[in-house]
């Protein structure tokens, strides 16, 4: 078995994590990238784009993403659930407890070795309701 790879925190990894790290908003890259580009000028948008991929398989970021939505990105990385607004896109984070049982169930109804789940949640904010 393969050691994991130890990623380097480089100054642009350790700014894009500090950027996504104090927000709750679930930003984009395009919307991290001109955060980060307050503190670092000279950054381009693929070294964001690069290191936000690099990041989140490395485990130190989530990666979220919905069919027809830009990709968004998420510092928190505790256990918990979110809502999309199927309007404007906002993204919010609900915290549920964890359906005991739910994997286990996954498995024995499938031939899978299932690692985890993601289970999101849509409707409309209440500022698209009105």
């Amino acid at each position: 078995m393969e050691k994991p790879v130890k990623l380097k925190m480089t100054v642009q990894r350790r700014v894009i994590l500090e950027e996504i790290q104090k927000v709750k908003t679930h930003p984009s890259a395009d919307e991290l990238y001109l955060a980060v580009r307050r503190r670092l000028p000279d950054i381009s948008m693929a070294t964001v784009y690069r290191n936000l991929e690099t990041m989140a398989e490395h485990g130190l970021i989530r990666r979220l993403w919905e069919v027809g939505a830009p990709r968004r990105y998420d510092g928190e990385l505790a256990e918990h659930y979110h809502i999309l607004c199927e309007r404007c896109g906002r993204v919010k984070d609900v915290s549920l407890q964890a359906v005991d049982g739910f994997l286990d169930e996954v498995r024995r109804a499938s031939d899978y070795d299932v690692q985890g789940y993601r289970l999101g949640f849509f409707g409309l904010c209440p500022n698209c309701r009105q």
